[in-house]
């Protein structure tokens, strides 16, 4: 009995599209499915486009084996459309940081001042509903501007902004100076409280949250 021969791989493209078909996910030109592609996947992608771009060139009747301008012309365009050109199809949306956000508040323990910085991470989707970056700083005055403690107020903070821009991750870092302390004369007035906040993608994405805890040191 013969063996039977090995089906040819399936392209990449019929790959993903069939992944976004069983998802129910569109797929037109202005939409990102970068949800949906593999690692690995997009690699693939550009070879097989850069496949059919040169069979378009032979199509054109152009001798990319002897003429040395449109050799590699196929695999470059297919890396320019896949990785540049048309990049927001096909990755995630990039991580925004807002901050330092410089806020005030007053500790509820003994009305004192707190006065500190407050960084915010966002990360993105499809569904996200992102705001312009002077909403950002209002939003945080507002939740800041009562007497609360810290750690409650970070909370609150990342609660509602979470619930207005529905992102795939999100994160609050807030360190501040508490007025409490020196007024009550403890020696040590240089301390600072540092409190984190961290939902979606920045919980369950150690590298990510590493990403981003490693670019607000730098401001």
């Amino acid at each position: 009995m013969s063996e039977q021969k090995p089906s040819k791989q399936q392209p990449i493209s019929e790959v993903i599209r069939a992944r976004l078909k069983a998802s129910k996910v569109r797929f037109h030109a202005n939409d990102n499915i970068a949800a949906h592609i593999e690692p690995g996947e997009l690699d693939g992608l550009v070879d097989e486009v850069s496949e059919k771009v040169q069979a378009l060139l032979e199509s054109l009747v152009i001798d990319t084996e002897n003429d040395h301008n449109t050799r590699n012309t196929s695999r470059r365009v297919a890396k320019m459309y896949v990785n540049e050109v048309f990049n927001g199809r096909y990755v995630a949306p990039p991580l925004m940081i807002i901050g330092p956000i410089t806020v005030r508040s007053a500790c509820s323990h003994h009305l004192c001042p707190i006065m500190g910085r407050i960084w915010i991470g966002v990360l993105p989707d499809k569904d996200s509903a992102l705001v312009g970056l002077s909403k950002y700083a209002r939003l945080t005055e507002w939740v800041m501007s009562r007497p609360q403690i810290q750690e409650e107020a970070v909370v609150e903070l990342a609660n509602m902004l979470e619930q207005k821009l529905k992102p795939a991750g999100l994160a609050v870092v807030m360190e501040a100076d508490h007025f409490c302390m020196q007024w009550r004369g403890v020696k040590d007035n240089d301390s600072k409280m540092i409190n984190s906040v961290m939902r979606g993608e920045f919980l369950e994405n150690s590298n990510l949250r590493r990403e981003f805890l490693s670019l607000i040191e730098k401001r």
